[in-house]
């Protein structure tokens, strides 16, 4: 539910400030703010140097790259509901992935939940949604989010396990703060429209997604099997049809409510599977 608000948080602010602009003030205020609780209670930060590149790595991929291109296309004018539907394939890709990248077996009533769901995002998708202004660049930018949140859910699972969330998400956050503002000076204005429905925006994806809903998915990569966690984004496009809806007048018919039963359902079928078994040595 807090990440499919992500989208909406979008949304919301896009209209008074450029992509990246909006993307590396969150990442500085986020790193900002887990650094002062990192300190406070004395979290302890990785000391060797391998470990500090591969959470800066797995950084980059999970906000950078799938905040950045989930960011762009919104911007350009595609809809929050349509951008969440297309980086919903990241079950499908991690599950595919997970098995020669991580040694994990997914069963066959994973397989089918996860088809499953990707049913309820297809129906979601041919029930006549406004679509918004749909384009190659647009298309590709979201094909960028979603390599990039796969490749970055497989990569914070295989080398940054144990990383503690404080101060591993100070380091990422600070890393894509760098990037992604070298990004802005370089393509964008930096022109920031101060508003009440923008300083919302910041504070509900500082406060609310980038230390809440992605501290869980980190502790949720942690505990359980990557293709297990990677099956509950495809609860995120449904959520966020309907939060569009009501917030936006996105039109959501009774085929999106018959999509979310789905989604909901081939969920409910991976997480009730075998834990997938782990290779040894």
């Amino acid at each position: 539910m807090l990440w499919s608000t992500g989208f909406i948080g979008a949304q919301l602010g896009l209209p008074y400030i450029e992509p990246l602009t909006f993307l590396a003030i969150r990442m500085l205020l986020a790193a900002t703010l887990l650094t002062g609780i990192a300190v406070l209670t004395q979290a302890p930060w990785p000391k060797q140097r391998g470990a500090i590149a591969h959470t800066a790595v797995a950084g980059l991929l999970v906000h950078a790259a799938y905040l950045g291109g989930v960011f762009w296309a919104i911007d350009r004018g595609q809809s929050a509901g349509v951008t969440a539907i297309m980086v919903a394939l990241q079950p499908l890709l991690t599950a595919t992935l997970a098995g020669p990248l991580l040694h994990e077996r997914v069963g066959k009533w994973q397989w089918t939940g996860l088809l499953l769901g990707f049913g309820g995002v297809s129906l979601v998708i041919a029930s006549g949604m406004d679509g918004g202004q749909l384009s190659a660049a647009s298309v590709f930018a979201t094909a960028i989010a979603l390599i990039g949140i796969t490749c970055g859910t497989l990569y914070q699972k295989r080398f940054c396990p144990l990383s503690d969330l404080r101060t591993g998400g100070s380091i990422q956050y600070a890393v894509c703060a760098v990037v992604l503002g070298a990004l802005a000076l370089m393509t964008e204005e930096q022109t920031i429209i101060w508003t009440g429905e923008l300083i919302f925006a910041f504070a509900w994806l500082v406060l609310v997604l980038s230390v809440g809903a992605v501290g869980l998915l980190f502790l949720l990569i942690r505990h359980g099997a990557a293709a297990r966690v990677a099956s509950v984004f495809y609860l995120a496009p449904p959520l966020t049809v309907i939060t569009a809806w009501l917030l936006f007048d996105e039109t959501l018919s009774a085929m999106a409510l018959v999509g979310l039963g789905v989604v909901v359902a081939g969920v409910a079928l991976v997480a009730r599977g075998d834990v997938p078994a782990t290779a040894k040595g």
